[in-house]
């Protein structure tokens, strides 16, 4: 990160990286078929879109594109996927946006600092938000108010308004294979929502 805290250089990176290796995959492999390419980009090219990205998340949509485009490439090797666009070609292959896997990740991690692994962290990191509601599920937490967007933007800032938007059954989850289980039937739900409102033109 620069000294303003920006991650564009770290995004350009590792677009760069990855950009690269999807280039060897292409040169090096014959086959095109799915059941080849898609694990050769789950081992090879998503590791470096996605370590420690909960550090250092792209901020600015131009980033976000960035790295978006870069998936859609690897979709693109796969044979007779070409005619698809991008949405049909994720949903075929049963992958998530690289912007959704983020937020999914954010919330995988959160859950580890509130429940799991890293609980004592959680209690210095997140602030649990006072509800005598009697249907609150006793996980809300508090969302903070920073006058800079870089401080929004930071993993333990922006995940709270999504974690406390999750179903109770989600943030109850007994243990972590559960909790990414249930979250990925409540993420599928929340962008089957989105494309269709964005079908219908409810959404800009």
């Amino acid at each position: 990160m620069d000294e303003k805290l920006d991650m564009s250089h770290r995004c350009a990176l590792a677009a760069q990286k990855t950009n690269c290796i999807l280039g060897h995959i292409k040169r090096s492999v014959g086959s095109r078929s799915r059941e080849v390419i898609l694990p050769l980009c789950s081992a090879l090219v998503t590791p470096h879109l996605e370590s420690h990205v909960q550090l250092w998340s792209p901020q600015h949509r131009k980033d976000m594109e960035l790295l978006e485009r870069i998936q859609r490439r690897a979709t693109t090797v796969i044979r007779g996927m070409e005619h698809l666009s991008c949405e049909e070609r994720l949903r075929d292959l049963g992958l998530f946006r690289l912007e959704n896997r983020r937020l999914r990740g954010d919330l995988i991690a959160a859950f580890q600092y509130l429940k799991r692994a890293y609980r004592k962290d959680g209690e210095n990191y997140f602030s649990r938000a006072c509800c005598d509601r009697t249907r609150s599920d006793g996980f809300k937490l508090r969302e903070g108010r920073f006058r800079l967007d870089t401080r929004k933007k930071f993993f333990t800032v922006r995940v709270v308004r999504h974690w406390n938007r999750l179903p109770r059954k989600v943030v109850e989850a007994p243990s972590l294979e559960t909790l990414k289980t249930r979250l990925d039937g409540a993420l599928s739900n929340l962008i089957q929502l989105k494309m269709s409102l964005l079908t219908a033109g409810g959404l800009d």
